[in-house]
C-alpha cells in the first residue's frame, strides 16, 4: 500500500479507518493516561481502578465497533440470502427518479444486459413487504446486539470486577489504618455497594428508525445504556457529558473540519487520484475532459456510466474505487445499487475544477501545481486526524474533568469515589 493510499484510507470519514487511528492509536491511550493522572490527585488506589476500567471499556467497545457490528451484518445478510433475496437491493430504488433510476426503471433498462441482477429486483418488487421486514430485522439485530453489549452487559461486567477490587482496597486501607492506630470509620461509606439500575424499554423503539439512522441509533443506544447503568446520579451526569462529546467529535466534527480545510486549500480530490500518473497525464493534455460526463445533470451522468465504451475511463475507475457506483466485471452498472447523484455530480465537478485550475501553466508550473495539490490534500487529511484526535483525546477529557469537578466537587471518578468526597448539586 502506497503512502497516498494510507493517507486516503485514514481520511475517509465514511469508513472505519479514521476510527481505528483516532480511537485505538491515539484517543484511548491518552484517555487512560489522563484518567489515571486526574484521579491520582486524590487517591492512587482509585486512580488505578479508574484507569483499569477505562482500558477495559474503551478497547472492548472498539472491538465491538470494528469487528462485532460488521460480523452481525454479515450473518444477517446470509440469513436474507437463505430466504431467496439479495441484500444488495436498495429500498431507495422504490422511489422512482423519472428517467434516471428506480426499481421499475432499472428492471426495464437492465433486463437484457444484467438479467441475474434484474431477477433480484423482480423478487424484491414482488415481495416488498417481506423484504422490508427482513431488512428491518437486520437493522434491529445489527443495532440492538451491539447496544446491549456495549451499553449494558460490558459495564455490568466491569463494575462487578471493580467491586471486588474495591473490597480488596478497603481491606488493605483498613489494615493500614489499624496498624497506624488511626480510625477512620467514616471512610467505610466509600465501599457501600451501589445498586445498578438498568432501563431497557427504549429498545422496543429501534424498529421505528430508518436504515439511515442506524449509526445514530447505535451510538445513541450505547450512550443511553451507559447512562442507565451508572452507579449513581453524578456518574450518569459525567457519562452523559462524555458520550455527547464523543458522538459529536467522532462523527460530526471531522466532516466539518474536512469541509473547512478543503475550502481553504481549494483541493477536493483524494491523494490516490492526485498520485495517479495516468490521471495527471490526462489532466496535463486536457484529454480527460473528453472522458467525463458532459454535465453534472443526473441523466448525463448515468448515460456516461452506462455506456460500456466508457468502462475503462478514469472517471469510472475512480468512481468505482470510492464507491460512488458499482459495476460488474463486464462494466455494466449494478442496477440493484442506488446511485447518489449529488455525490457523483460533485465528483465530476471536482475533477473538472482541478483541470480548470491547472490551465495555462508551464510544464514546471503544472508539476508544481500537482505536487502542491497532493501535499495540501494530504496535509488536510493528517491535520483533520490530528485535530479531531486532540479534541477527542485531550480537550474532551479535560472538559469532562472540569464538568465533573463542578458537579461533584471532586476529581475522582463518580462511580468509584468515596461518598464523603461527593457534593450533590442537583
Amino acid at each position: 500500500m502506497t503512502i497516498a493510499s494510507i493517507i486516503s484510507a485514514i481520511g475517509n470519514n465514511n469508513s472505519v479507518y479514521p476510527l481505528i487511528v483516532r480511537d485505538c492509536g491515539i484517543e484511548v491511550p491518552t484517555k487512560i493516561a489522563l484518567t489515571y493522572a486526574q484521579n491520582k490527585k486524590e487517591s492512587k488506589g482509585i486512580a488505578y481502578l479508574a484507569a483499569r476500567e477505562r482500558f477495559l471499556d474503551e478497547y472492548s467497545v472498539s472491538a465491538v465497533w470494528l469487528g462485532g457490528i460488521p460480523l452481525v451484518g454479515k450473518v444477517c445478510d446470509t440469513l436474507i440470502k437463505n430466504r431467496g433475496f439479495n441484500p444488495s437491493v436498495n429500498l431507495k430504488l422504490f422511489k422512482e427518479e423519472d428517467g434516471i433510476q428506480g426499481i421499475d426503471y432499472n428492471i426495464k433498462k437492465f433486463s437484457n444486459i444484467a438479467p441475474d441482477a434484474v431477477k433480484d429486483l423482480v423478487k424484491v418488487k414482488q415481495n416488498k413487504k417481506l423484504y422490508e421486514k427482513l431488512l428491518a430485522s437486520k437493522f434491529i439485530l445489527s443495532t440492538t446486539i451491539p447496544i446491549l453489549f456495549m451499553g449494558y452487559i460490558l459495564p455490568k461486567l466491569i463494575f462487578a470486577s471493580s467491586a471486588r477490587k474495591i473490597e480488596n482496597l478497603r481491606k488493605k486501607e483498613i489494615q493500614q489504618k489499624m496498624n497506624s492506630q488511626v480510625s477512620f470509620l467514616q471512610k467505610d461509606r466509600f465501599f457501600k455497594k451501589k445498586n445498578v439500575n438498568f432501563t431497557g424499554n427504549w429498545i422496543a423503539k429501534v424498529a421505528n428508525f430508518s436504515a439511515q439512522d442506524k449509526m445514530a441509533v447505535t451510538d445513541g443506544g450505547y450512550a443511553l445504556g451507559r447512562i442507565g447503568t451508572a452507579r449513581n446520579t453524578n456518574e450518569a451526569y459525567d457519562i452523559s457529558f462524555k458520550m455527547a462529546g464523543m458522538m459529536f467529535l467522532n462523527f460530526v466534527a471531522p466532516k466539518w473540519i474536512e469541509k473547512a480545510l478543503n475550502k481553504v486549500t481549494g483541493v477536493e480530490l483524494d491523494p490516490v487520484i492526485l498520485a495517479d500518473k495516468d490521471f495527471i497525464e490526462q489532466v496535463k493534455d486536457k484529454s480527460i475532459i473528453n472522458n467525463l460526463p458532459k454535465s453534472a445533470n443526473p441523466k448525463d451522468l448515468l448515460e456516461f456510466v452506462d455506456d460500456i465504451s466508457n468502462k475503462d475511463t478514469l472517471f469510472i475507475k475512480f468512481a468505482k474505487k470510492f464507491n460512488k457506483i458499482k459495476t460488474f466485471d463486464n462494466g455494466v452498472r449494478d442496477p440493484r445499487v442506488y446511485v447518489d447523484m449529488k455525490d457523483l455530480a460533485k465528483f465530476r465537478n471536482d475533477i473538472l475544477s482541478f483541470v480548470e485550475n491547472s490551465k495555462n501553466l508551464s510544464d514546471n508550473g503544472f508539476l508544481s501545481f500537482v505536487r502542491k495539490s497532493k501535499f495540501a490534500k494530504s496535509a488536510n487529511i493528517l491535520t483533520n486526524v490530528v485535530l479531531s484526535s486532540f479534541l477527542l483525546a485531550y480537550v474532551l477529557p479535560k472538559a469532562q474533568f472540569k464538568f465533573r469537578k463542578w458537579i461533584t466537587g471532586s476529581d475522582l471518578e463518580p462511580g468509584l469515589a468515596p461518598a464523603e468526597k461527593i457534593v450533590d448539586k442537583k
